[in-house]
């Protein structure tokens, strides 16, 4: 089962997106919200993976697609409510990911008090890059990420600025829903979201580890 399902391409069999909001104080700030109390989740679906070589799609229901950068973290193994000074050893590694974000829509569904599916998980809303086994991060709360458009710098965060924590967040979850193999957690963006359009550039990278990039499309249907 292993060699057929091969963790350094787990967009490919990995069922759940899990994602963390407002987990930056920063990004917290600048989206005029309240600090949470426990972790704010959403869900996207498998078919929201764009892995490197494919492209950002823009909704045609949206005006405003903006960018967020975050750690995601690839579950190795199973877990249930598992104990948070046990929940690193269920992780198998990372990935950095963006959760594109309908923002026009999003804002809307706040006001309307509806979910978020519209504004967060349409296809490609979810751009990952190469799989980063564990043991070639130390420290996942001491990291530096960035993300460029068109070659400007928009993003930049420490992953040490995180609310709550990666085993917190692991253990929490996992006491809500049963997390498998191959499942991921995106752990929240810092601040400096902003738009994109058709035919702009992303790159974005974790510092000393890896980059990726994607190009934003218009979808052909």
């Amino acid at each position: 089962m292993a060699a057929s399902r091969p963790l350094s391409r787990f967009w490919e069999w990995g069922k759940n997106i899990v994602c963390v909001g407002r987990n930056y104080a920063d990004h917290v700030r600048e989206m005029q919200s309240a600090a949470p109390s426990e972790p704010v989740l959403f869900l996207k679906p498998s078919t929201a993976y764009a892995p490197e070589g494919s492209p950002v799609l823009v909704p045609a229901y949206t005006r405003n697609l903006h960018h967020e950068l975050e750690l995601a973290v690839v579950m190795g193994k199973r877990c249930c409510a598992v104990p948070e000074a046990a929940a690193m050893d269920y992780v198998a590694g990372y990935a950095l990911c963006l959760d594109m974000t309908a923002r026009d829509v999003q804002d809307e569904c706040k006001k309307k008090g509806l979910p978020w599916t519209l504004a967060k998980s349409f296809t490609a809303s979810c751009p990952v890059s190469a799989f980063v086994p564990k043991e070639k991060i130390r420290d996942p709360h001491n990291l530096k990420l960035w993300l460029k458009v068109n070659g400007e710098l928009r993003q930049e965060g420490e992953t040490s600025s995180m609310i709550f924590s990666i085993p917190y967040i692991i253990s929490y979850v996992s006491k809500i829903m049963t997390l498998e193999e191959g499942d991921i957690i995106l752990t929240g963006t810092p601040k400096g979201v902003g738009p994109v359009k058709e035919n702009d550039e992303i790159q974005a990278g974790i510092h000393g580890v890896l980059s990726m990039k994607f190009k934003v499309e218009r979808p052909e249907y």
